[in-house]
Parts: structure tokens; sequence; C-alpha cells
């Protein structure tokens, strides 16, 4: 689950609990529910972060629901694995549309490891905040069998400067740990603790609140920008899921 805080014109999303915040429909719908609500509440000159409780940020899609279907009926558990993770998809292409038209800066706070879907919803903030010394970025598909679907790394060559670094992110599965989130301008600062990672955006914040921008003026520049990443999200069919 999550919940969302306001003070002042900084509102933030924390992802709740102390497991692994797989991204299943529960999460996901508590999710777009709080995006919807910060949109409807959203001063002139607000902005978000997006944190989380415990050791991950988010462990990515929920794959032990998704195959939980009993073994005794293959046919029908290959379908629903597959119906379950096409789910999953949509819903997160769905928070990650919210986060990138929001009419406001937005930041990840990121207190923990954030893996595959996790790391894309990382990634569709406009800073990431990272602890030092706990958690790493991991793009997990090379290591679990899976093919990446195209929209996250529409994502991630958004973000990541080079085909060195998009190899690194994608086909080589690297665990990118804050300072090397760093030096591949993933992550903007990398900070010691989980409660100093949140203080850190929350200073950010507060710099960014000063510079008054008309928040639509901001989500259209945004869109303009990641142009090509809203197309793929608006792609229904391109993840090989």
């Amino acid at each position: 689950m999550s919940t969302l805080e306001k003070r002042g014109n900084i509102f933030i999303l924390t992802i709740t609990g102390t497991d692994d915040h797989r991204l299943n429909p529960t999460l996901l719908n508590s999710l777009t529910k709080n995006l919807a609500k910060l949109r409807a509440e959203s001063t002139p000159h607000s902005v978000l972060i997006t944190t989380s409780q415990g050791k991950f940020f988010s462990n990515g899609y929920d794959l032990k629901w998704a195959g939980s279907t009993p073994d005794n009926l293959l046919p029908a558990r290959d379908s629903t694995r597959k119906t379950r993770l096409i789910l999953m998809d949509s819903k997160l292409r769905s928070v990650v549309h919210h986060i990138l038209t929001l009419p406001m800066p937005t930041i990840a706070a990121v207190t923990g490891h954030a893996s595959a879907g996790g790391m894309a919803l990382v990634l569709c903030h406009d800073y990431v905040i990272m602890r030092r010394d706990r958690g790493f970025l991991y793009m997990s598909e090379m290591d679990i069998g899976m093919i990446i679907p195209s929209w996250f790394v529409s994502l991630i060559k958004s973000k990541v400067g080079s085909p060195k670094g998009w190899r690194e992110v994608v086909m080589v599965a690297a665990k990118v740990t804050a300072e090397r989130g760093v030096e591949l301008g993933i992550v903007d600062k990398a900070v010691d603790g989980a409660a100093e990672t949140v203080e850190a955006a929350v200073e950010m914040a507060e710099k960014l609140i000063t510079r008054k921008w008309d928040g639509h003026v901001y989500a259209d520049n945004r869109k303009v920008v990641f142009a090509e990443v809203l197309r793929s999200l608006d792609n229904k069919v391109n993840s090989r899921l």
C-alpha cells in the first residue's frame, strides 16, 4: 500500500510496509489513487517526493502472484501468468504516465533496493536521491530469464547517456550502487542513511519551490523532453511478457 502526506507545497508519497513492495495490482492501484489525489490537491508550486519504508523501494513485478495458479493446471497457469503480467505492466505504465505528466517537479528518494519495475518507477522521476549505504538499482531481466519490456528501455535511454551505460544496466544486469548511479547520471545525489535520503529530497524540493515555476508549463516541457517515453507507454503491444 501507499500513503500521501502534504507538508506545505511538498507532497510525500510513501510505499508502506517492510516487505519488498512487489508491484501487484493492490500496490499499483494504491499508487494510482494517491497520484490522482495529488493532482486534485496540488498547489501552484508543488513538488512530489516518492519514497518507501523498509529494505526495498520496490522489488519489481509480483511474479509469485503472477504464477499462483496450481502446477497441476499447467495450461491454465501459463495463461494466467501471462494475463497477470500484462495486467501489472498496464497498471505500472499508468503510474509512470501519471508521474511523467504531473504539473510539478518530482523526486525519488530511494532508501532501498529498486529492481526491474521498481527501477522503472525510480527513473520516471525528474531527480533521484539515493541511499549510499544500502540498496541498488537493478534491471534483473537477464538474470531471471525474462525479456525486458520495450518501454523500460525507452525510459532507460532517456536517463542513461551512453550505449555503454545501457549495456551495463540492461545486458549485464549490473546492480548499480548510488555512487555508480551518480557516475552514470541516473542518481543526482548519494546520501548515507534512509532518513537522511528523505531529508535531502525535502531540501531539494524546498529549493525547487523557490523557483515558482508554472506547474502546467513544467509538465508540458517534460512531455516534450520525454515524448518518446510517453509514446512507448501508450503502445499496448510493446512489451513481450
